[in-house]
């Protein structure tokens, strides 16, 4: 009888569109490991079975990414989540052990820190607007606050103000988010006077989708960061070009969490050529992705 590969994968929905199979396959094959990222598109009612067979010993699924809008739900699920990942409570990393046991881990929060020191973007004292409150906006907004480079202030909007202020409800009782001001209106972000714009929501993933906020108020010292990253220029970063802003997507951020996602299922710390040939592979997928 074949022994089946290990099997590894992202579950969210919709997922179609995640290049994290591209790194993650170019590891595997780097690597000369017998296993096989994949892409698993969940709807809500579908969560409980595929937990529940996740725990049976003959699963061959040994670890997993979480993206939109699982961040926050698979924690119920979990035997035990990580001291970051508890101060956050968003999880976008699973390790399953071969007991079967289920670790979750946030890489998002690092991944984000890791892409702003490759951009020489230093969050001290600076202006932070931050449009969204899921689970990415979660693990941004908590790391920002967290870290010795605090900003200055970080204004936060999200189109329903309950699900925001019950985030920020919650942040509060393990962090210290002083800094942070919930606004009502997206006018109040105050983004002419901000140092870094960074967009959390999937506003972007479709053709048509609107460009967020007004383009006359992106300016030139303005870094504008869109974690949507496939298409790699959505229309908030093509108005913030037009405007001479600095502009990020979220593809470097991806890799970084990718990067860290493998070396905690793999118990190993990647070689700099792993790492090269993960990263080029994304950058080969998001560029194909242009082409279409």
């Amino acid at each position: 009888m074949d022994v089946q590969s290990a099997v590894y994968g992202i579950i969210g929905y919709p997922v179609a569109h995640s290049l994290s199979p591209l790194m993650h396959n170019a590891a595997f094959k780097e690597l000369g490991v017998d296993a096989v990222y994949k892409l698993f598109p969940l709807k809500e009612n579908e969560l409980d079975g595929f937990f529940a067979q996740l725990r049976e010993p003959s699963s061959p699924i040994f670890g997993l990414n979480v993206t939109v809008p699982y961040k926050e739900r698979v924690i119920k699920y979990l035997g035990n989540i990580t001291p970051l990942a508890q101060k956050i409570m968003a999880v976008n990393t699973i390790v399953i052990t071969k007991e079967r046991k289920l670790i979750g881990y946030n890489t998002d929060a690092p991944a984000f820190l890791s892409h702003l020191v490759e951009l020489k973007f230093n969050t001290r004292d600076k202006k932070i607007a931050i449009l969204g409150s899921g689970g990415a906006a979660r693990a941004i907004l908590a790391i920002l606050c967290m870290i010795p480079e605090r900003p200055d202030s970080i204004k936060i909007y999200n189109r329903t103000p309950e699900r925001l202020d019950i985030l920020l409800e919650d942040l509060r009782t393990r962090i210290d988010i002083s800094i942070v001001e919930p606004v009502r209106s997206i006018d109040d972000l105050d983004i002419p006077g901000a140092d870094l714009l960074i967009n959390t929501t999937s506003v972007g993933l479709k053709p048509g989708d609107p460009g967020l906020v007004d383009e006359e108020l992106l300016h030139r010292k303005l870094l504008v960061y869109d974690l949507v990253y496939n298409p790699p220029l959505t229309p908030l970063l093509k108005m913030a070009q037009k405007r001479g802003a600095h502009v990020a997507n979220g593809l470097s951020m991806l890799y970084y969490q990718g990067v860290l996602a493998f070396q905690h299922w793999a118990n190993v710390q990647l070689d700099d050529d792993v790492k090269l040939k993960m990263r080029q592979a994304l950058e080969k997928g998001a560029s194909q992705s242009v082409r279409k």
